[in-house]
C-alpha cells in the first residue's frame, strides 16, 4: 500500500492542530501585544522589544503557513484499520535484526510526526521505504549514509482494533 499525499495517524494530525492552535491562540497574541506596546515607546529602529516581536510574529507566521500547508495535504490513516497485517505496511510497527543479530523496533509513520530516537520512522525515510510491503522472514537491504545494510524483518504488529 502506498498512502497518497502525506499520510499521518491520527495521533500525529491531532498534534499538528494542536501545534497550530497554540501558535494561532497563544503565542501569536502575546507577540502582537508585545509588538504593540513597543511600538507606542517611540523610537522603533533601537527598540529590542519591537525588533525581536516583528521577527518573532514572522517566524510565528511561517510556521502557521507551513503547518496549515501539511494539514491540508495531509490523509489520516489509522495502523489500527490496516486489512492486511502480514506485510509492513504504514503504521506497522517492525521488528528487524541485521547479520550480527542486533535488533530494532521501527513504527513506520507520517513525515510529521517522526522521531528516529524513538523508533518513530517517517513513510518516506530511506528504511521505511525499504521495509514497505516486507513480511515476516523477508531480508531488506537499504542505503545508508554510513553504507550499504540489510536487515531481516522479524515481527510486524499493528494497534489493537479500535485503540
Amino acid at each position: 500500500m502506498k498512502p497518497d499525499g502525506n499520510p499521518i495517524t491520527p495521533a500525529g494530525m491531532a498534534a499538528l492542530r494542536a501545534r497550530y492552535d497554540h501558535l494561532l491562540g497563544t503565542e501569536r497574541p502575546q507577540i502582537v501585544e508585545i509588538v504593540s506596546w513597543a511600538a507606542g515607546n517611540g523610537d522603533r529602529s533601537e527598540n529590542g522589544d519591537y525588533l525581536y516581536g516583528r521577527k518573532r510574529m514572522r517566524e510565528i507566521d511561517r510556521e502557521l503557513s507551513f503547518i496549515a500547508r501539511r494539514m491540508k495535504a495531509a490523509r489520516v490513516i489509522d495502523p489500527a484499520g490496516q486489512q492486511d497485517r502480514t506485510r509492513a505496511l504504514f503504521g506497522a510497527t517492525v521488528e528487524i535484526a541485521d547479520e550480527d543479530d542486533n535488533r530494532r523496533v521501527l513504527t513506520l509513520i507520517g513525515d510529521d510526526e517522526q522521531d528516529a530516537g524513538k523508533g518513530l520512522i517517517g513513510w518516506s525515510a530511506p528504511i521505511a521505504r525499504a521495509l514497505r510491503g516486507a513480511k515476516i522472514g523477508d531480508l531488506r537491504r537499504v542505503r545508508l549514509p554510513g553504507g550499504e545494510k540489510e536487515w531481516e524483518v522479524i515481527a510486524i504488529t499493528y494497534p489493537a482494533t479500535g485503540a
